[in-house]
C-alpha cells in the first residue's frame, strides 16, 4: 500500500463518481442496448453512492469500509 494513500479521498472519488453518473447523457442508442445503458447507470450509481456513504478505517494495513444499509431511521 502506498505511503501517501488516503481513505478519506478514495471516499470522495466515489461520491464524485455517483455524481458523474448522474449526470452522464444518454447516448443515441435504442432498443435493448438503451435499456442495458439505463440499467449499468443505476448500478454504477448505486455501487458509487453505496461507497461514497461508507464509513472508512484504515487500521494496521486493514481498510475496511463500513455501509449502512438500514433504511433511514433505524
Amino acid at each position: 500500500m502506498p505511503e501517501d494513500f488516503d481513505p478519506s479521498a478514495m471516499i470522495q472519488r466515489f461520491r464524485e463518481r455517483a455524481e458523474a453518473v448522474q449526470r452522464r447523457g444518454m447516448p443515441p442508442i435504442e432498443g435493448p442496448d438503451r435499456k442495458e445503458f439505463i440499467r449499468q447507470a443505476q448500478l454504477d450509481f448505486q455501487d458509487y453512492a453505496m461507497l461514497g456513504d461508507a464509513e472508512i478505517s484504515l487500521d494496521d494495513g486493514v481498510l475496511t469500509l463500513r455501509v449502512n444499509l438500514r433504511p433511514q431511521g433505524t
